[in-house]
């Protein structure tokens, strides 16, 4: 018998650092012992890598809750992304080099990765992160804490990442709310970035910059995508899932199409590719349809060999991972 769909109006959520699990109650007999009941067993609706769905409209996510540290040193910093609508409130972690000189630095726009639903721009995996890629690509990076599933779930986090570019064009006449923006950033030389699902979120960016031009005051000269899911594997019907304006298996969005490819908004798009990595195929492709597309511009692959997907974040201090931060400043430093 199939189950009813859960009530999505309902929903709720908890995190679990593991598969389902059951959860132990202590309730009181009448000749008042203590005994174990263990509470119904939820049914579940469906299940993704990432979470699980039951009939009563709860979701449970299989990976651990994101933890959060605040800005712990000078050249980091917290600030609200003021959008159009300021519904909900965006909170973006900048970074600067740590002896920054008096020239303007270019600006990393920077989407983290883990699936549309986990992970956080403001823990610590992630600022240590961005705070690596800015002191050796000598950038101002700008790292957004966008909404996921299944609070907010995509297309959620492509809004927000076009109105977080808007929000850097606010401070193009120097007069903008963030005073980083103001004093350091070169905004002739912006560049979006990303892992995993914030890989995705930057090809969805530079090719809706390619549509419909910049916002004004700006020039994304760049795109970085490390490791970035385009589909492949199960991953897919658990993207289908999330986003429910999709267009099925071929959305551009999941999957990108080849009129997105031939107008993207930047003249450089570095790829890079995990030599374990699942994705790892995928990606290939992207380099590929790019390099044989009417775009015009500069493709680069980059196979990050002894690594598996996101290791430059999650095993920073392996030997192989560390490859990774300064192949992205060599290519943010090219000209």
């Amino acid at each position: 018998m199939t189950p009813t769909p859960p009530r999505e109006t309902n929903l709720s959520f908890t995190y679990s650092p593991n598969k389902i699990h059951q959860s132990l109650s202590l309730s009181t007999a009448p000749n008042n012992e203590k005994h174990i009941t263990t509470p119904p067993k939820k049914e579940i609706f469906h299940e993704f890598d990432f979470f699980v769905v039951y009939t009563d409209g709860t979701v449970e996510v299989l990976r651990p809750p994101p933890a959060f540290v605040p800005p712990f040193e000078l050249h980091i910093k917290d600030a609200e992304i003021i959008t159009t609508t300021n519904d909900p409130r965006l909170t973006a972690r900048l970074f600067l080099p740590k002896n920054p000189d008096n020239k303007k630095l270019p600006v990393v726009l920077y989407f983290h990765g883990s699936g549309f639903c986990s992970r956080s721009a403001l823990s610590p995996e992630y600022t240590n992160h961005l705070a690596d890629i800015a002191n050796q690509s000598n950038v101002l990076a700008v790292s957004v804490e966008y909404s996921k599933f299944p609070a907010r779930p995509p297309p959620a986090c492509y809004e927000e990442a076009m109105a977080s570019l808007d929000w850097i064009a606010l401070h193009a006449n120097g007069a903008g709310p963030e005073p980083w923006l103001n004093d350091y950033a070169d905004l002739q030389r912006v560049f979006v970035a990303g892992n995993s699902a914030g890989g995705n979120i930057t090809h969805y960016v530079v090719s809706k910059v390619g549509k419909t031009g910049p916002p004004n005051g700006i020039n994304v000269e760049g795109a970085i995508m490390v490791h970035p899911f385009f589909g492949g594997l199960g991953e897919d019907r658990q993207w289908l899932y999330m986003c429910k304006d999709n267009k099925g298996p071929e959305d551009p969005r999941l999957k990108p199409a080849a009129e997105d490819l031939n107008t993207l908004g930047c003249r450089r798009v570095l790829v890079c590719v995990a030599e374990t990595d699942p994705l790892r195929p995928a990606g290939e492709n992207y380099f590929r349809d790019l390099k044989n597309s009417s775009w015009g511009g500069r493709v680069e692959l980059e196979l990050n060999k002894g690594i598996g997907h996101s290791d430059q974040v999650y095993k920073p201090y392996d030997e192989n991972s560390r490859l990774v931060v300064p192949r992205i400043a060599t290519f943010i430093k090219q000209q």
